[in-house]
């Protein structure tokens, strides 16, 4: 699962009749396989931030895919930029929908269902080509190391040309190298912002290399639709308590 799988999230929620918790996020970019208990789902990146209102009980039991799995599950994730495609699979939705519905330990149920959708990955997707796992290379690097800023910093530290990069970006993520790396500087900025309220937005933005204070708030209006203050107002505002694990495919914005 190493080479297919960075992780597995699981949220589940119980809000209390006649109210709401919106959650927001900020995509890692990369796809996701998702099973809900309407289904499963293939989910491609995202170009932008998203927000989900979440009312009831639910559940969630998600794959953050690395890149090497993608080609198993779509010939071309740019076409799912944003959006996502249903899959049939009911066994599979079947047996994460009853590890889901099992035991009160929450640790046992989560496991079981780990379980569940790591069997389908196993048995849907071959084993990583060396271009796969090149293209994993590029995305781990991507989001790790702060340094690089640019797509000639990746191509330079993978030993690979820029266009060979671009092609492997396209065919395994769905977005360019470059629009990864401002997803990556956007995410670190945002959870400095959540973790240091308080702190000076210009030091915040030379930190994660932006040229000045302008620059990072035009990034966050690009991709937020916030300004600076105001997403700070809103991420620290009280919001509806939810029970469940909350390790999801995304930061939260």
């Amino acid at each position: 699962m190493a080479a297919l799988v960075r992780w597995f999230w699981i949220p589940e929620w119980r809000i209390a009749p006649g109210r709401s918790s919106r959650q927001h996020t900020i995509c890692f970019p990369a796809c996701n396989l998702v099973v809900e208990p309407g289904g499963v789902g293939f989910v491609g990146p995202t170009t932008r931030a998203s927000y989900r209102d979440l009312t009831g009980t639910g559940w969630a039991v998600g794959a953050l895919l690395r890149p090497a799995a993608v080609p198993a599950f779509t010939d071309d994730p740019t076409a799912l930029r944003d959006s996502g495609q249903p899959l049939r699979l009911p066994a599979v939705h079947a047996a994460v929908s009853a590890a889901m519905a099992g035991p009160e330990d929450r640790r046992t149920r989560h496991r079981q269902a780990v379980e569940a959708l790591t069997d389908l990955l196993c048995r849907a997707v071959p084993a990583p080509s060396p271009e796969a796992l090149l293209a994993n290379a590029l995305a781990e690097i991507i989001d790790t190391d702060p340094a690089m800023l640019t797509v000639e910093d990746v191509a330079g530290s993978l030993h690979v040309s820029v266009r060979t990069l671009q092609r492997l970006a396209r065919r395994y993520v769905g977005l360019s190298p470059s629009a990864m790396i401002r997803r990556r500087r956007l995410q670190e900025a945002a959870d400095r912002l959540r973790a240091a309220p308080g702190g000076s937005l210009a030091e915040v933005a030379a930190e994660f290399g932006y040229t000045d204070h302008a620059h990072l708030a035009n990034e966050f209006r690009s991709a937020l639709g916030l300004t600076l203050s105001g997403y700070r107002a809103q991420v620290h505002r009280p919001s509806v308590e939810h029970v469940g694990a909350c390790g999801q495919c995304a930061r939260h914005a």
